[in-house]
């Protein structure tokens, strides 16, 4: 069965109405019957009910003339048998149209049945348990809860986890903007509001108290949060068809931070930072006072979850959650730096329609695409430090990386850290192995001598449901593949590094074993662990929902000297939809240090309204591309209030006034004559051939340069292994499009 696309379902009211009306020719008798209603689930897909419930929208047939009865007198729902009509309510909006949050959906199969005293219509609903998993494959172990310690906005603390999956009771605080306050304080009854609340009016022109609902529970055994405008001394507690009145109906999903640590825990925080005038947090005084509604997980969250099918799952169950509580959004969309960035681009990429658009920056497309490019310089930095017998200069090392400095250099390769099992491991300054939070038991985790079997720390084992298991160590399989590659081919070729210096770098640079020690073989890659992480989009494809939605990306953090927020890191992603879509039309690139927020805000929501308001004919992506703002064009920004519109290019030349106040450079493998997409895990192989560089080698240096690559060089001209990502794709338990089991 081919799973159904997650969907807004926005138009959903207009849809039913238009196609569910009158029955055909009649009964056996030849009398009139009333046609079958409409039903359709608005929460989620029908393939993934998660928490026992789900919002279930039926539409009635227009009653036959002649006809005896009424369609709520005959109106019917049962779930598996059981009559359910009594969680329906009729729609103020349209008396033919049922709502209901339906309740007692089992575990797996489920069929529901309407009737409205005619026909009858079916919907199979499969159901999962609120904790999870659905598509993430087996839990991972072990798992810190966190609830206890997790920080509430008035202060408190959530509560102590009552089961093994970190559940904990829901809890729904109140909190408020005093006048002339910019935070928010803890709202001290629901009963009556304080004289110094202050009012909002929000984007859809409602004026209302400035108070705002918390609800926080536990969804996909992360900790799950909402926070929208909302007035309990006057409103009753919100429905799918009694929503707050100061929502504005947009919804936003809160990101957060980067990867290192993000494993074998719940979460302590959601995403709450501010970079370079963006908030990225869940109570956004600014968003929050407009009207937006805002949700997160902990599990969503970078810095919790290294992991982008569970993350793409928590959101998708968080999402739904949102939902069964507070209706349908007009438009749901992720905005984030950094780890937001991939927290916004992979499960929008995973899931088409989970996100509207996202606004990213910081950008990285994912947290493997670090990994690579930390572990190629990671081989770099060791060969310099223990094997420089050719005089390497501070120059030709930057030459060789691709980065602007050896300290900008250094600050990426110390990123292999992420990679790397071993506790303790001794190596260059700034690098950290086995990065762990503190909450996770030391004697649970792996060590090489003491404890073989523990869990091990890296962006590869907390994916070890994608990767797949080593059957004899029961390590995850690694993708990094380095057969092949020549590093510093471009710095040769410019005559930057000699010949002696290149043969010397490339059959010493050598590669790691599965712990990440040093070995002085080339790494070969798992060949499934390779096409599994873009099946899943660990490694983004950009083919899947990035293709049709607005992908706006600002610089965020603009830095090439040190902190590894490199700008090529933007222009990967932009190649990489590139690749897959034959354009980037659906994507804006903005630089600056700072662009202006606001202004970067009110273009990408500006572009996202556009796109869901046409009715007209065409794709998605068609109406994408076509509802764009004439704000929303590439381009930097020299200052706060001059934007320079043109097409941003990866240089550090200073060709265009971009890139001569923004240069950006390249990576490692990129030198090496790679993408800049960076996307290809392992290389085609060509025979060494001496016509192929701009250096003469010596008779003798072609023999050893043949002996170093015996297998022969990349041949970056053949396009690789890339599959794209596999939407919807699942890693169990759900059957659905399932990609792999870890299990089998």
């Amino acid at each position: 069965m081919r799973m159904k696309k997650l969907t807004h379902h926005l138009m959903a009211a207009a849809a039913i109405a238009a196609g569910a009306l009158l029955a055909g020719c009649g009964d056996d008798n030849g009398s009139p019957r009333i046609a079958a209603p409409t039903m359709q689930i608005l929460s989620s897909s029908a393939d993934y009910v998660s928490g026992g419930t789900a919002l279930i929208d039926v539409t009635v047939a227009t009653p036959v003339a002649g006809l005896t009865g009424t369609p709520q007198a005959a109106f019917s729902v049962k779930l598996n048998g059981t009559d359910v009509t009594a969680q329906f309510t009729a729609d103020p909006a349209n008396a033919n149209r049922k709502i209901g949050v339906v309740s007692g959906i089992a575990n797996g199969a489920n069929t529901l049945v309407a009737s409205n005293g005619g026909d009858t219509a079916s919907l199979s609903l499969t159901g999962y348990p609120i904790t999870g998993p659905i598509i993430s494959g087996p839990h991972q172990t072990p798992f810190v809860c966190q609830t206890a310690n997790f920080v509430m906005p008035d202060g408190s603390f959530f509560g102590t986890a009552t089961d093994a999956d970190c559940t904990a009771p829901a809890r729904v605080t109140y909190m408020y903007l005093p006048t002339g306050a910019t935070a928010l304080v803890a709202l001290p009854s629901t009963s009556t509001l304080p004289a110094d609340v202050s009012t909002t009016t929000t984007i859809a022109g409602t004026a209302v108290p400035f108070v705002v609902r918390v609800e926080t529970s536990t969804v996909d055994r992360g900790i799950y949060q909402s926070a929208v405008l909302h007035d309990p001394t006057k409103e009753a507690a919100p429905t799918p068809l009694a929503p707050p009145k100061g929502w504005n109906k947009r919804l936003v999903a809160i990101e957060g931070f980067g990867c290192p640590g993000g494993w074998y825990l719940q979460g302590g925080a959601q995403g709450n930072i501010a970079v370079a005038g963006f908030d990225f947090s869940l109570l956004n005084v600014k968003r929050l006072g407009e009207g937006y509604a805002m949700f997160a997980n902990t599990l969503h969250h970078a810095s919790n979850n290294c992991n982008a099918v569970l993350a793409s799952e928590a959101a998708m169950m968080s999402k739904e959650n949102f939902i069964k509580t507070y209706g349908v959004p007009a438009f749901t969309v992720s905005a984030g730096c950094s780890g937001g960035s991939y927290g916004s681009s992979q499960p929008a990429d995973r899931i088409p329609g989970l996100f509207d658009g996202i606004l990213i920056a910081c950008t990285f497309p994912d947290p493997l695409g670090i990994a690579f490019s930390g572990s190629d310089g990671h081989l770099l930095s060791h060969y310099w430090a223990v094997a420089n017998t050719t005089g390497f200069s501070d120059a030709q090392k930057a030459a060789v990386t691709g980065y602007k400095s050896v300290p900008a250099f250094i600050a990426a390769a110390n990123q292999a850290g992420r990679t790397d099992p071993v506790p303790g491991r001794v190596d260059i300054a700034g690098y950290a192995s086995a990065s762990w939070n503190a909450l996770v038991p030391p004697g649970s985790r792996y060590d090489p001598v003491s404890n073989k079997t523990g869990a091990r720390p890296t962006v590869y084992d907390a994916s070890k449901n994608i990767y797949g298991v080593d059957k004899t160590t029961g390590f995850a399989l690694r993708p990094f593949d380095n057969v092949g590659v020549q590093y510093g081919l471009a710095a040769l070729n410019a005559g930057t590094i000699t010949t002696t210096q290149f043969l010397d770098m490339n059959e010493q640079v050598g590669g790691y074993d599965q712990d990440a020690n040093y070995i002085t073989a080339r790494t070969v890659g798992d060949a499934g662990a390779m096409t599994r992480a873009q099946q899943a989009g660990l490694q983004l494809g950009g083919n899947g929902g990035l293709a049709s939605i607005p992908v706006f990306d600002v610089s965020g953090i603009y830095n090439d000297d040190n902190g590894y927020h490199y700008q090529w890191f933007h222009f990967s992603m932009r190649d990489r939809m590139l690749q897959a879509n034959g354009s980037t039309a659906n994507h804006v690139m903005w630089r600056g240090n700072p662009v202006p927020a606001d202004t970067a805000w009110g273009a990408f929501v500006q572009w996202v309204v556009a796109y869901k308001a046409d009715t007209a004919a065409g794709t998605q992506r068609d109406k994408v591309v076509r509802n764009k703002p004439a704000q929303a064009v590439d381009g930097c920004w020299s200052s706060a209030t001059n934007f320079i519109a043109e097409t941003q290019t990866l240089s550090s030349a200073p060709t265009t006034q971009c890139n001569t106040l923004f240069p950006s450079w390249t990576f490692p493998r990129g030198v090496a004559g790679g993408p800049v997409a960076a996307n290809i895990m392992k290389c085609a192989l060509k025979p060494v051939a001496a016509a192929d560089y701009q250096a003469t080698f010596t008779p003798a240096e072609l023999t050893r340069l043949q002996a170093i690559f015996p297998s022969g060089v990349c041949d970056w001209s053949k396009a690789g292994n890339q599959t794209g990502v596999v939407t919807n794709g699942s890693f169990g338990p759900s059957p659905v499009n399932l990609v792999f089991d870890v299990t089998k």
